[in-house]
């Protein structure tokens, strides 16, 4: 047997790992039209999906790891590295990009002291980029976790992102 092909799962939860288990074993029917839901299900559980997660999944599934890698690596919905408490995505499709979405990110990177897809050294953030948002009539668009932040101006970010650093980010 190779070394790349021991599964190590010593860094993983017991407790969750059997959660996910019973998840899997409730599976009914096609196991590739389930895989997006228990992914799902394991990122809620563990927070992010580290590579040795990815391959228990698949081997769970009889799928081979790079499906479900691609999966992963695909949606960016999951993580493949921890994230922050709040996850701040800015819109750099082409209206919010015209309207100066460069500038906004670059902001919050310097207030957040973080790079894209990489969590601050508190554990509050995680900032990316997103091809669309969805919401081009608010052009520049920001959202953290679930709320969004319409027309955003680099001198808005200040503000926004001093609330999520007090835990006050429900005020308006």
């Amino acid at each position: 047997m190779k070394k790349q092909d021991v599964l190590d799962t010593s860094n993983l939860d017991e407790q969750k790992l059997a959660e996910l288990d019973h998840r899997i074993e409730s599976i009914e029917g096609n196991v590739e039209e389930a895989l997006i839901d228990i992914l799902h299900q394991a990122q809620n559980l563990f927070g992010y999906l580290p590579y040795n997660l990815q391959r228990y999944v698949a081997k769970k599934l009889g799928l081979p790891s790079a499906k479900v890698n691609g999966v992963v690596t695909f949606y960016s919905l999951f993580s493949e590295r921890p994230r922050g408490k709040y996850t701040v995505s800015v819109c750099m499709g082409t209206a919010c990009f015209v309207k100066g979405a460069d500038k906004v990110l670059n902001r919050i990177l310097g207030l957040t002291g973080t790079e894209k897809n990489v969590m601050s050294e508190d554990g509050l953030f995680t900032v990316q980029d997103v091809r669309c948002i969805g919401a081009c009539g608010l052009a520049p668009v920001v959202t953290i976790n679930d709320k969004v932040y319409g027309n955003v101006k680099p001198s808005d970010v200040d503000d926004i992102i001093r609330r999520y650093k007090k835990g006050d980010e429900y005020a308006d």
